[in-house]
């Protein structure tokens, strides 16, 4: 098993919980649909939930998980306001929450990809595919929306 390799797993899974949590937060206040809001709290608890088993495992395992970039983040801020700025319909919305979801499934494949089974933690592989599970869902989720 490569320490390393599972050290790299676990920090995506933890950069993508939270980037996912900071844009549904700051998209939060621009949705009037109650549909929409109840599905973004849904997929904001399911976050929430698997970054602390992230957490957890990096606890167990002595790894540091860094927080995310804070100028990425307010980047990430200022584009989602000017982007609800712009259309702050329904169909938009989950066009955006489509398009930060396919980032990160995107992300959490590359990651795995890189890694072979033998050198992966068995634990940190398994929650790696319970985001990434979660995160196909969603997709599904918010393309049956824009529709």
């Amino acid at each position: 098993m490569d320490i390393k390799k599972s050290e790299e797993v676990l920090a995506e899974i933890h950069r993508n919980c939270e980037y996912a949590k900071q844009s549904i937060a700051d998209i939060l206040p621009e949705t009037e649909d109650g549909a929409i809001k109840e599905e973004l709290l849904r997929q904001h608890e399911q976050y929430e939930h698997i970054g602390g088993k992230a957490a957890l495992l990096a606890k167990s395992r002595s790894i540091e998980l860094k927080s995310p970039n804070p100028f990425k983040k307010a980047m990430m801020w200022g584009g989602i306001k000017m982007n609800a700025m712009k259309d702050d319909s329904s169909a938009h919305i989950a066009e955006m929450m489509v398009q930060g979801t396919v980032m990160g499934i995107t992300a959490l494949r590359t990651t795995l990809g890189e890694m072979s089974d033998d050198e992966a933690d068995p634990e940190i592989k398994e929650l790696a595919e319970e985001l990434l599970h979660a995160e196909e869902g969603f997709e599904k989720i918010w393309k049956s929306m824009i529709a």
